[in-house]
């Protein structure tokens, strides 16, 4: 997801977004302003939806922060299956710290 919009910028069509599941019209946006040409708006997207992303796919492999954070947002989306495990306690205080700070929680 953080290289989204580099990868549009180099030619790409489009991705398959993990953010998209919890902020999906911070991305959509991002999205049209490229397309757009609004290259400035795009970027100004880009580095809000950074640390988002760094900070919840950096947590554990994908989908575990992804569930646990949309679980968070009160959006029931089953538990994570073996071999994968649920985010432990420091883990989980960064994705809330994470969420909080983007507005989320």
């Amino acid at each position: 997801d953080s290289l989204t919009l580099p990868l549009m910028a180099l030619g790409g069509k489009g991705v398959v977004s993990v953010v998209g599941n919890i902020v999906p019209g911070d991305v959509k946006s991002m999205l049209n302003a490229f397309n757009a040409g609004d290259l400035a708006l795009a970027r100004e997207w880009h580095f809000k939806l950074f640390a988002l992303c760094r900070n919840l796919l950096g947590l554990a492999t994908n989908p575990i922060p992804i569930k646990a954070a949309m679980q968070l947002m009160g959006r029931d989306n089953g538990e994570v299956r073996l071999p994968m495990t649920q985010l432990d306690s420091s883990s989980m205080q960064v994705l809330e710290k994470t969420l909080r700070d983007y507005g989320l929680l």
